[in-house]
């Protein structure tokens, strides 16, 4: 539920957040995703409200989907324009490893749950913990984000549109998402492709093999979530490397050899499910979030780097959002029936391989944006000029 409300915080926060200033509306996200989710750990049962209770769960799910459609944008670009430029591809890596961080923190916070309660207890109250939790990571969260100033390519972006609004002969400004369509929108076709392959392979990684291995292979839940708990941790440690490597050999070639590499893994990730074994269930999962890394982590750079300052916040997000609808919310759903339809893995393979390929074009399409510099926009349209296009180098 939480995916269908993605796109809409995309466009607001979008909008706004070029408008406005990256800062204010990161604020903004982790106020309205955190709230929503403390106040799930809080929401009262059926018994007690009656149908109020899962009007009120789908509100909240709702607000969470709309503060991360914008939230992913937000905190992506206030490091990207704030970091060197030499090494954009690393630190903009960083919020990337939000995705294992999280995956780390709920599979853990879940194992010691269902280790340490009965099924009677979690049901009744174990399961409001990890949602109350997390108030305090709103709180360290908070204080980080307001200890942070804000983008300094944004704020000349800004000041060089302020200047151009009180000339005499000054033209309004066109809206963001006017801009990001006449200007940018083979970039966000570019990008929405490019999730295809990583988005998908990563719900059908993490959160599809949880079905799979215990319904075809014969494991235990708890034996497939120690594997990703494992296998996120690695993840979490080769998200920065990545983003490293994209700083030296350029953002395409990264995505790319992650892309072709997921789409190769994929028979051998079941057939290693499929002995049941766990040391083989984690160097599935492990190998195959290793290569999903080398996707995620230049993206936040790549998805930076194609969009002008004033459309970039909007450019990135909906590029981004837009995609996970189609591409991850759908992903486990689709991997459940082909399963149950066909009764072996082979399909689910397929399936993330047609991925793949979409990503390898989109990606192969692309210009390299490695050597963009975020603040070298015509402060008249906030395009690239053209000499900045010129020095990008061009696409192999």
């Amino acid at each position: 539920m939480g995916f269908a409300a993605r796109p809409l915080g995309a466009l607001v926060f979008g909008h706004y957040g070029d408008r406005l200033g990256r800062k204010k509306l990161l604020v903004l996200s982790l106020l309205l995703m955190g709230g929503a989710t403390f106040a799930i750990g809080l929401l009262p049962t059926h018994s007690t409200v009656g149908s109020a209770a899962p009007v009120l769960l789908t509100t909240l799910r709702l607000v969470q989907g709309f503060a991360l459609g914008g939230e992913w944008g937000g905190a992506v670009l206030l490091v990207s324009e704030h970091g060197d430029a030499r090494r954009r591809g690393f630190w903009a890596s960083w919020p990337q490893t939000g995705a294992p961080a999280g995956q780390l923190l709920a599979t853990g916070v879940l194992s010691l749950l269902t280790a340490v309660l009965s099924d009677a207890a979690f049901v009744s109250w174990g399961w409001r913990i990890p949602f109350l939790l997390s108030g305090v990571l709103v709180i360290v969260g908070l204080w980080i984000r307001l200890s942070v100033d804000e983008s300094p390519v944004f704020q000349q972006a800004l000041a060089r549109a302020e200047a151009r609004s009180a000339a005499p002969d000054a033209v309004a400004e066109k809206l963001p998402l006017v801009s990001v369509l006449r200007h940018h929108w083979r970039d966000v076709l570019v990008a929405m492709g490019a999730r295809m392959a990583e988005n998908i392979s990563y719900y059908v990684i993490t959160a599809f093999i949880l079905v799979y291995a215990t319904t075809s292979a014969g494991v235990s839940r708890q034996t497939a979530l120690n594997a990703v708990l494992i296998a996120s941790a690695v993840h979490f440690a080769v998200i920065p490397a990545w983003g490293a490597l994209s700083d030296r050999i350029g953002r395409r070639p990264v995505y790319l050899l992650g892309a072709a590499g997921v789409g190769l893994w994929m028979f051998p990730f079941f057939s290693l499910i499929d002995t049941g074994g766990f040391g083989n269930m984690i160097l599935a999962v492990t190998v195959g979030l290793v290569l999903h890394g080398a996707m995620y982590a230049p993206q936040a750079a790549f998805f930076s780097e194609m969009f002008a300052t004033r459309m970039r916040y909007s450019g990135a997000s909906i590029g981004a959002q837009f995609a996970s609808v189609a591409a991850g919310a759908p992903a486990p759903l689709i991997a459940t029936a082909l399963l149950s339809d066909y009764g072996n893995s082979t399909p689910i393979s397929l399936y993330v391989i047609a991925a793949v390929v979409l990503t390898l074009i989109a990606v192969g399409a692309a210009k390299e944006t490695r050597s963009r510099d975020l603040a070298a926009v015509d402060p008249v349209t906030d395009a690239e000029p053209a000499a900045a296009r010129a020095a990008d180098a061009p696409a192999v």
